[in-house]
């Protein structure tokens, strides 16, 4: 029977009542703060923010007082339940849920909840809530699999796998659905040691340490060997019998040791007679990640060593993984062995093959094997499912096709009633008043949530709202996101272009360079600061920008001016300068330098000269791979957007020259680090 309107208010109010009654007992343990006699809303957010950060319940509850009727009102009430989730109850929880449904903080508060559920075996409530989390979360995705197993379901551990073989710490709720396969022998030592192996092999060397007491006690290392295997791998294998599993399974993590820092001796270490003693999908998935590691380091027997795994693995899959048939493509590229590359595409997941990266090289690998009209055909098709891309791929797929640059045209500008229906959009309102507290970590959270489903009209008008409030990274990013209707003078936004464009001039730089760094580095955020303290506009590191100011002879220089759009502009388009000049001009040189230093940028050169897309390509850090891509792609929407030269993506990444003499020493003039 349904519950009548008045008893379902009576309800409200009670929970209501409730919460404000918790609230209002631990404010009235809180110490008076300082503000209190003449309360600021905005300071009593900041209050509660820093409460919660530092567990102070009851400071929090008294700056919860202060926030009645504020827009940011939702997290300080988010703020105060998440504290001590543990000790609320079922109906504080759904009332916050139910006044915020569909938001980001009811969100966040039912992930959270579900993962005390999770550990309190509350599996009724669990269930009724999981199938309301949007998108994935590995620690609910654990517990939810914990709840089928529980129940009865056998294929949650078939799910479980692809959790249990990623090289990062097992999820909480995981642990005991681990457990319990382990004390039913549905899992035993094999999923033991396929897992220390992937932790060796990603250098997540405490957590393979911890896993070894889940083997049986006949299988558990001795705790000194392990550590031999880890830190001495050399001493380790030359010294090592092969007679049980322990000890085969600790040689391979000292070849996989050893593979990291030169994978020539580690395959010398892994040649026949001794890896007989291995069986051949062993033989095989260690051979491949040695090849992978090879192909990293940009080592031409890489291939024969894939080419070997591949004999010893014959009909058997799922050895290597995407990521190491991509590096099987990206070591053929530098070989020119088009042949390889088109085969190692050919082997991934679809998932792999119909990312822009491998759709575009398996096109140019099919256009240069191609040989009749039907072969060239099949490669343009290829390369036209991915031209209409505003990306690096996209770009040059465009580009074989015969196509030039253009912007595309531009969308009319929202109209007042669009704009106008944004206020009506809570998420939006919050974050825009975090951002007005600096709160840009919360902020950006809101505001992706809030944009998330968006059609093409909405981004612009969210995109101008951003703008407009000169919120310049999410400006750039929701304009991004469109995918027929566009705005490039919002997607390619170009504040503080008057520094900039001052600074580039000075340097003699291209300006469409220079804001396509910006761009990628910043956003052009001017008090950006990164995780490892690289500030302002062009992101500098205090050693770099200290370098650069000696040799600029700035004498009114200081870290605390670092962030100034005019002295980072300064400070980056000097070094930018430099690196360039270091490497005769070479822009996709230039960008690796610059992300991750000229020493790194020379060693990744080739023997011979390299297609300037196959030396990006082949860039070892992914970080440093995407940012070079990124950095060129801007370049030239830039310089389109600009009415500059119409250049191709393809003549801007040019040949990147063969490796001189001079590239083996550590004299490296453009980099200041040690």
């Amino acid at each position: 029977m349904m519950k009548s309107r008045s008893t379902i208010a009576l309800l409200a109010a009670s929970l209501c009542a409730t919460l404000l009654s918790s609230l209002l007992s631990a404010a009235a343990q809180a110490r008076p703060l300082a503000w209190q006699k003449a309360p600021n809303p905005d300071q009593a957010v900041l209050e509660a923010r820093d409460a919660f950060r530092t567990g102070d319940s009851a400071r929090l509850a008294r700056a919860a007082q202060a926030v009645g009727g504020h827009v940011l009102e939702p997290w300080v009430g988010y703020w105060h339940l998440r504290l001590k989730l543990e000790e609320r109850t079922t109906e504080e929880v759904r009332w916050f849920l139910s006044r915020n449904d569909g938001s980001l903080l009811a969100e966040q508060l039912r992930r959270d909840w579900l993962k005390v559920l999770g550990r309190r075996g509350e599996w009724g409530l669990f269930t009724e809530e999981a199938p309301r989390v949007f998108g994935d979360d590995p620690e609910v995705t654990c517990y939810s699999l914990l709840a089928r197993a529980q129940m009865g379901d056998a294929s949650a551990a078939a799910e479980l796998r692809p959790l249990w073989l990623a090289p990062r710490d097992l999820p909480e709720g995981c642990v005991p659905l681990v457990d319990g396969l382990l004390t039913a022998g549905q899992w035993g030592p094999q999923q033991v040691w396929e897992r220390f192996r992937m932790l060796v092999e990603a250098n997540q060397l405490a957590a393979a340490r911890r896993l070894v007491a889940r083997l049986p006690r006949d299988e558990t290392p001795d705790l000194k060997l392990l550590d031999r295997a880890i830190n001495a791998p050399v001493q380790h294998v030359e010294g090592n019998s092969l007679a049980r599993r322990t000890q085969r399974e600790l040689y391979i993590a000292a070849v996989l040791r050893i593979a990291r820092d030169d994978p020539p001796l580690a395959a010398s270490y892994w040649r026949p007679p001794v890896r007989e003693r291995f069986t051949p999908p062993d033989q095989a998935w260690v051979l491949g990640a040695i090849a992978t590691a090879a192909a990293r380091r940009h080592i031409a027997d890489a291939v024969g060593w894939f080419a070997e795994a591949d004999r010893l693995s014959a009909g058997i899959d799922g050895l290597l993984n995407d990521e190491q048939w991509a590096w099987r493509a990206r070591i053929a590229l530098r070989q020119d062995n088009w042949g390889e590359v088109q085969a190692a595409i050919a082997r991934m997941s679809l998932a792999g093959r119909t990312d822009p990266t491998w759709v575009y090289w398996l096109g140019r690998a099919l256009k240069v094997q191609g040989r009749t009209a039907e072969q060239r055909t099949t490669a343009e098709a290829q390369f036209a499912r991915i031209a209409d891309d505003f990306s690096f791929y996209g770009r040059l797929a465009a580009e074989e096709l015969g196509r030039v640059v253009h912007v595309p045209a531009t969308a009319a500008s929202p109209t007042s009633e669009e704009m106008a229906a944004l206020s009506g959009n809570a998420g939006l309102r919050r974050a825009l008043a975090l951002y007005g507290l600096d709160l840009r970590t919360e902020a950006t959270r809101e505001w992706n949530w809030a944009i998330r489903g968006m059609d093409d009209r909405s981004l612009l008008a969210a995109a101008q709202l951003a703008r407009n409030n000169e919120i310049w990274d999410r400006a750039i990013n929701t304009a991004d996101r469109t995918v027929a209707l566009h705005d490039f003078n919002v997607r390619y936004l170009a504040p503080y272009r008057e520094v900039l464009s001052g600074a580039a001039k000075s340097r003699a730089l291209e300006e469409p360079l220079v804001l396509g760094l910006v761009r990628q580095e910043s956003r052009f955020l001017s008090r950006a600061r990164s995780s490892v303290g690289a500030t302002g506009l062009m992101q500098l590191m205090p050693a770099t920008a200290q370098w650069v100011a000696g040799k600029m002879g700035m004498k009114d220089y200081s870290w605390s001016r670092a962030h100034e759009p005019q002295v980072n502009a300064a400070l980056g388009t000097f070094y930018l300068r430099r690196v360039l000049d270091d490497f005769d001009g070479h822009p996709v040189l230039a960008a690796a330098a610059y992300n991750a230093g000229p020493g790194r940028a020379r060693r990744w050169r080739d023997a011979r000269p390299l297609e300037g897309a196959i030396y990006a390509e082949s860039i070892p850090f992914n970080e440093t791979r995407d940012y070079v891509k990124k950095v060129m792609s801007n370049t030239i929407f830039y310089s389109a957007v600009l009415g500059g030269e119409a250049r191709t993506l393809k003549s801007r990444l040019g040949t990147v020259a063969g490796r001189s003499a001079a590239d083996g020493l550590v004299a490296l003039r453009a980099d200041p680090t040690p």
